[in-house]
């Protein structure tokens, strides 16, 4: 006896990206933000930090936008608690993105402690492109290397040209820190919440500069997201609501009752008809 099914069509075999492709997009990202180096070195410097702390703070911290926040808020005469608290807030998302990676990489547990120094925005999103673990070690491990790399050595010019060239507020460029931390940040938004996000933690940043003490304002800018989270997810719960509450599921409290099993109403009841 014949068959008339068709047969099923074979499953598609899984994207292939060749090690080129893979090298090329982690020096590309690698080198772009790595340049970004020498902006920090200028704006440490003119932070008042000498050139050891300057380099200690790219070798052992490497969190980029962290480091930016630390020395603008040193620059602007916070405290120095102060700050490192906004800059350690700031880097916490790195432990969110380390849960992810330690799935995705696979690392064992002598390696993961070295390949956590590395884990940054950048190194995350490389990483996470890559249809499977090979691709992806490959592509975190050129990554992080390339903007480890370049990301110090941009660092020690950025801090011995400061030095050589003087009062860096002279030549405008205690404005290269801000600047840089903005051009990393702006292309990160995706849709309207983060959106929303990011413009609510600039008012919150403007409106409480004057008014709280260096460093303070970019502790209240962090309370923007969980704000439109929250505000999210009631307009997310109130359609639902008024749904079961049309549909007979919740009872909506203004005058409903129970029916007998006959149809009936208990006496002394009226609906809204009849109040009408």
């Amino acid at each position: 006896m014949r068959t008339t099914e068709r047969a099923a069509a074979p499953p598609a075999p899984p994207a292939v990206t060749s090690d080129a492709a893979v090298i090329r997009d982690a020096l590309g990202v690698g080198v772009a933000v790595g340049l970004s180096g020498f902006a920090f070195g200028v704006t440490a410097a003119g932070a008042g930090l000498g050139l050891l702390q300057t380099c200690a703070l790219s070798l052992l911290v490497f969190t980029g936008a962290s480091q930016f926040a630390l020395v603008g808020a040193l620059a602007a005469g916070g405290n120095p608690l102060t700050a490192a608290a906004g800059a350690f807030f700031l880097g916490a998302r790195n432990a969110f993105y380390g849960l992810r990676l330690s799935a995705v990489l696979g690392y064992r547990s002598t390696v993961k402690p070295l390949a956590a120094h590395w884990v940054i925005d950048e190194t995350s999103a490389v990483t996470l492109a890559q249809p499977d673990r090979r691709t992806a070690r490959l592509g975190f491990t050129v990554a992080g290397l390339t903007l480890y790399t370049l990301w110090n050595l941009t660092t020690l010019a950025g801090a011995l040209g400061a030095e050589a060239l003087g009062d860096t507020e002279a030549w405008g460029l205690d404005a290269a820190g801000p600047a840089v931390f903005l051009a990393l940040l702006a292309p990160m938004p995706k849709d309207t919440v983060e959106r929303v996000a990011a413009g609510l933690a600039v008012v919150l940043v403007l409106v409480t500069l004057p008014l709280l003490p260096t460093g303070v304002p970019v502790l209240a800018a962090a309370l923007a997201a969980p704000a439109v989270l929250l505000v999210r997810g009631r307009r997310e719960r109130a359609p639902e609501a008024g749904t079961a509450r049309e549909s007979g599921a919740v009872p909506s409290g203004t005058g409903g009752t129970t029916a007998r099993p006959d149809g009936t109403r208990p006496r002394g009841t009226a609906t809204g008809e009849d109040r009408v």
